[in-house]
């Protein structure tokens, strides 16, 4: 929780209390099913909250607006952002029914009322979002075909930041090849941790 408290200082007390409680609710979850691998729910907040909201360090998401988080696992980068973002509606979805289970009971005992959890692959997604969030879900070639047509376009004033949105890690540079608008960020300049040395947020905005 320091980890939180020291690169978003700014959290209300409702927000930092939800991030208190992230910790034991994935603790307990995690004695049922592997939501998260033993050896990481050691380091749980830097790992996993803060890799999370190392998008809301490159990415604002503006009020009112709609973000589709896919592949989401056990809620990441989707619930660590939703607490960020209260006035921000998302979606997460996996093709994994069990981990789905964790989402739902998160958001709940969090009162999450702008979390939806969704058992379905990302091509069947109805609607479309102003963002499109994922943490290393698969290669960025094929994450593009998933969620074809499900970006806005964006108004004139903010269409720039509207796309896809990836925490990714290691040399993309094969990967982003044929992908001629991806921007890298680099995280470390944000978070000093050593876990964040490789890490990026990839982003691809919409035509």
């Amino acid at each position: 929780m320091e980890l939180i408290k020291k690169y978003f200082p700014n959290l209300t007390k409702s927000q930092l209390d939800a991030f208190e409680q992230l910790g034991p609710l994935y603790e307990d979850w995690n004695q049922k099913i592997n939501v998260i691998s033993r050896k990481d729910m050691e380091h749980f907040y830097e790992r996993h909250v803060l890799h999370s909201l190392a998008l809301a360090k490159v990415a604002k998401f503006a009020n009112g607006s709609r973000v589709l988080d896919v592949g989401t696992g056990g809620g990441f980068p989707g619930i660590p952002l939703s607490i960020l973002y209260p006035k921000v509606q998302f979606l997460l979805v996996d093709s994994i029914g069990k981990k789905l289970q964790v989402v739902r009971d998160v958001a709940d005992m969090l009162d999450l009322k702008n979390v939806e959890a969704q058992h379905v692959r990302a091509e069947q997604v109805a609607g479309k979002f102003d963002y499109v969030v994922s943490r290393a879900v698969t290669r960025m070639p094929k994450f593009m075909d998933w969620v074809k047509g499900k970006v806005y376009k964006g108004e004139p004033q903010d269409a720039a930041a509207h796309g896809i949105w990836c925490l990714k890690g290691g040399d993309l540079t094969e990967e982003l090849s044929t992908i001629k608008k991806a921007k890298q960020f680099e995280i470390r300049p944000f978070f000093e941790e050593e876990f964040f040395e490789t890490k990026k947020v990839v982003h691809v905005p919409m035509p």
